[in-house]
C-alpha cells in the first residue's frame, strides 16, 4: 500500500507552531528563524540528512549544526518530530526552563543529536569546518565503506557578519571541503532592523571569492530547496545555498520584521498566525498524519545504519577505526612516555619549553596515529610539526597536520569541530598573546568539555625584542579564570612531558600549554610519579622546616630555585613549590594543599600580573612579577628592567622572614 501523501505545508507548519508555542509559553526565545527556515529544515531532515535518532552517535551519520543557535526551537521541534528519545512534548513545553533538554541555545552533551554548542554567532559555521576536515581526513584513511557522510549547517546573517566566518569559509574553500553544505537564512533582518543598516556585502559573491559553489533559491519553495540540496551532494568544493526567506513566516503583522527575531509573537499574533496558515490545532498539538510522516522520516536511515554496522565490523581496518573513534590512548602509550621522561632525567636538556613540547610531540605523534596537529602560521615558532608529519591539502587528506593560516579564532573553532566529530585528537599552536583572538572558541571548548589542546608559546616578557604588543601579561590569568580549562605552565622538559600526558588524558577538559621562548634548565631529578598531576608540588624542601616558601610557575621556577639556594647559604630555609596547573591543584584535598603551601610566609614569582596569586600568598605575602605592560629589548634585559630576578625574590623573602 503506498504511503499517504502529506502536504509539505503541514510538515513545515508542525515546526513553526511547536516553535512559536514553546517561545510563547516560555515568554522568551526566538520564533523568527524557526518559522522562516521551517521549509528548508523539513526538506533537509525528511529527505537528505543521514541520521538515526535511535543511535545518535552513529559514527557515519551526517552532522547538522545550527550555527544560528538562537533559533534552537527549530532543532528541538525537529528532534521531537523525528522521535529522539529525550525530546518529548513535555520538554518542548519546558523550553528555556531549568534542567530542561531545551535550553535557550543548543548545548552539546545536554540534548541528544546536538552536535555542537552554538549561539555565539559564526562559531557553529567555523566548527563545521573542523567537522568537515575530520570527515575528509578519516575518509582518506579508511575509505567510503567506513566514512561517507556530510556536514550541513544553517547560518544566519549574524553568523556571516562575525569575523570568524571569514577565517572559516576561507579555510574551507582553500581545502575544497566538498562535503560541507551551508544553508543561509537570508531574511535581510537582524536585531536592529534591516541588515542594510549595517552591511552591503553580497554574500554569494563573497563565498564564490573564497572558492565555494553557490546557489540562490526561494527558501519557501520545497521543490527549489530539494533541487538545491541535490545539487550540493556531488560538488568538488563546499556548497553555499542562499535561501531567501521571510523571518517569522506566517505571522500576518510581524513577518519580515525584527520584532519576530527575539520576542514571542504574543497571544493575538499567534492566534492570527494560526488562521493565516490554516492551522486549526491547539497549542503543542501535532496532527497525526504529520507526526507519523516525521517519525517515519526519523527511521529513514535506520537500514543504512544497520548495513554500515555489518559492513564496518567486517572491514579489515575496523579495529583501527573504532579505536580512533573511541578517543582512547593506546595501551602502551604511558610506557613510552615513562621511558621518554626517564631519558630526560638522564640527559637534563637545557631548552625552551616550546622545544620540550616539540620533543614530547615527537613521542606522542609517533605513538598516536590519530593526533591532528596544526598552527596558525607559526609552525616554526610554536614547534608543533614533528618528524614524519605531512600537511593536509585539498588534494590529499592523508596528512596529520593542518596549515590553519593566520586564523587563530578559526583554527581554535575548527579544532573544536574536529574534537566533536571524533576520530582525531586535535592540537594547535599560536603565541600566548594571540589567545585573545581565539578566546571565544577556547571558552566553547571548556563549556562543551572536549579534549582540545592549545599550544601557546612565547608565554612572557621573555619574548623580548618584539615588545609589549607580543608580550603576554594578563593572558595566563585570563585563561585560568575559564572554568574547566586546564592551564599548564611547565618549568622544564620533564614537567612539559607530564603536562602533555595530562592534557591527552583529560577527555572532558580542554588544555592550554603556556610555553617559554627562552631556554630553561631541567630541575626535576625523578620522573617516577607525574607530580604535575596534582597541579603543584614541592620541588625542594629544606631540612628542619621552612622559613619561607617560594611559589612559581614555568620559567620562573628555576629563578625561585636559584633564590632558594642563595637564601640557604645565608641560613634562610626556603622551600620551592612548582605550580604548573592551578586548577588541578585546587582539585586536591585540603590536606595536600596545606602540605604543599606550608605555614611559612610565601613569595610568588611569575612573569605576569599578580591576579589570582593572593589566594596562595595571603595578605602578607609578596609577589614578584609584572604590574603593567612589557618593553622591547632582549628578554633577559626586560626581566631585569621589570625586577623579575632571583635577587628580587631573595629580597622579598628576606623582608618576610625579618618581619
Amino acid at each position: 500500500m503506498p504511503e499517504p501523501i502529506v502536504p509539505h505545508d503541514l510538515l513545515a507548519n508542525s515546526i513553526r507552531f511547536l516553535a512559536a508555542d514553546a517561545v510563547e509559553k516560555a515568554n522568551s526565545g526566538h520564533p523568527g528563524l524557526p518559522m522562516g527556515m521551517a521549509d528548508v529544515a523539513t526538506i533537509l531532515f525528511t529527505k537528505f540528512l543521514k541520521i538515526d535518532p535511535a543511535e545518535p552517535k552513529w559514527p557515519d551519520r551526517d552532522r547538522f549544526v545550527l550555527s544560528a543557535g538562537h533559533g534552537s526551537m527549530l532543532q528541538y521541534a525537529v528532534h521531537y518530530l523525528l522521535g529522539y528519545a529525550d525530546m518529548t512534548l513535555d520538554e518542548i513545553k519546558r523550553f528555556r526552563q531549568l534542567h530542561s533538554r531545551t535550553p535557550g541555545h543548543p548545548e552539546y552533551g545536554h540534548t541528544l543529536g546536538v552536535e555542537a554548542t552554538t549561539g555565539p554567532l559564526g562559531q557553529g559555521l567555523a566548527m563545521s569546518v573542523g567537522m568537515a576536515i575530520a570527515e575528509a581526513a578519516l575518509n582518506a584513511r579508511y575509505g567510503d565503506d567506513l566514512v561517507n557522510h556530510r556536514t550541513y549547517v544553517i547560518v544566519g546573517d549574524g553568523c556571516l557578519m562575525e569575523g570568524v566566518s571569514h577565517e572559516a569559509i576561507d579555510l574551507a574553500g582553500h581545502l575544497k571541503l566538498k562535503r560541507l553544505i551551508v544553508m543561509w537564512d537570508n531574511n535581510h533582518i537582524s536585531i536592529d532592523g534591516a541588515t542594510s543598516l549595517a552591511t552591503s556585502t553580497d554574500q554569494v559573491k563573497r563565498f564564490e571569492a573564497h572558492g565555494w559553489r553557490t546557489m540562490s533559491i526561494d527558501g519557501h519553495d520545497p521543490r527549489a530547496i530539494e533541487a538545491a540540496l541535490k545539487w550540493a551532494q556531488d560538488g568538488d568544493r563546499p556548497s553555499f545555498i542562499a535561501c531567501r526567506t521571510t523571518i517569522g513566516f506566517g505571522a500576518p503583522t510581524k513577518q519580515g520584521k525584527e520584532s519576530t527575531h527575539g520576542s514571542p509573537l504574543g497571544a493575538a499574533e499567534l492566534e492570527a498566525t494560526r488562521k493565516n496558515l490554516h492551522w486549526s490545532y491547539p497549542s503543542f498539538e501535532i496532527p497525526a498524519e504529520s507526526l507519523s510522516y516525521w517519525r517515519k522520516a526519523g527511521e529513514r536511515s535506520r537500514g543504512l545504519r544497520a548495513e554500515w554496522e555489518t559492513r564496518a565490523k567486517a572491514h579489515p581496518k575496523w579495529a583501527a577505526f573504532s579505536h580512533d573513534i573511541s578517543g582512547d590512548l593506546p595501551g602502551d602509550f604511558s610506557g613510552k612516555m615513562a621511558d621518554y621522561k626517564r631519558g630526560l632525567i638522564e640527559s637534563k636538556p637545557n631548552v625552551a619549553t616550546r622545544k620540550s613540547s616539540e620533543m614530547t610531540l615527537g613521542i606522542i605523534n609517533a605513538a598516536l596515529p590519530n593526533s591532528l596537529g596544526g598552527s596558525a602560521d607559526l609552525t616554526h615558532s610554536n614547534l608543533t610539526l614533528t618528524k614524519g608529519q605531512e600537511s593536509l591539502t585539498a588534494e590529499d587528506f592523508h596528512g596529520s597536520y593542518v596549515r590553519y593560516g593566520i586564523r587563530e579564532f578559526g583554527m581554535s573553532a575548527a579544532m573544536n569541530g574536529v574534537a566533536l566529530h571524533g576520530g582525531f585528537l586535535p592540537y594547535g599552536g599560536t603565541f600566548l598573546i594571540f589567545s585573545d583572538y581565539a578566546r571565544g572558541a577556547i571558552r566553547l571548548s571548556a563549556l562543551m568539555g572536549i579534549r582540545v589542546i592549545y599550544v601557546l608559546t612565547h608565554d612572557s616578557i621573555g619574548v623580548g625584542e618584539d615588545g609589549p604588543t607580543h608580550e603576554p601579561i594578563e593572558q595566563i590569568a585570563s585563561l585560568r579564570a575559564l572554568p574547566h580549562l586546564n592551564v599548564y605552565r611547565p618549568a622544564d622538559a620533564v614537567e612539559c612531558a607530564e603536562c602533555w600526558e595530562l592534557a591527552l588524558g583529560s577527555t572532558k577538559n580542554p588544555s592550554a600549554l603556556a610555553l617559554s621562548r627562552q631556554n630553561l634548565p631541567t630541575l626535576r631529578t625523578s620522573s617516577d610519579v607525574n607530580l604535575s598531576a596534582r597541579g603543584a608540588y614541592v620541588l625542594s624542601e629544606p631540612e628542619g622546616g621552612r622559613d619561607v616558601t617560594l611559589l612559581a610557575t614555568g620559567s620562573e621556577v628555576s629563578m625561585a630555585a636559584e633564590a632558594a639556594k642563595a637564601l640557604g647559604a645565608e641560613g634562610i630555609k626556603a622551600a620551592v613549590v612548582s605550580m604548573p596547573c592551578w586548577s588541578l591543584f585546587e582539585a586536591q584535598d585540603a590536606g595536600y594543599r596545606a602540605s604543599v603551601l606550608g605555614a611559612a610566609p610565601r613569595v610568588a614569582v611569575e612573569a605576569a600580573i599578580s591576579f589570582g596569586w593572593d589566594r596562595y600568598i595571603g595578605e602578607g605575602g609578596r609577589f614578584v612579577g609584572m604590574h603593567g605592560f612589557g618593553a622591547s629589548a632582549p628578554g633577559a634585559e626586560v626581566y631585569k628592567a621589570f625586577g623579575i630576578t632571583a635577587q628580587a625574590v631573595i629580597e622579598a623573602a628576606k623582608a618576610l622572614v625579618k618581619r
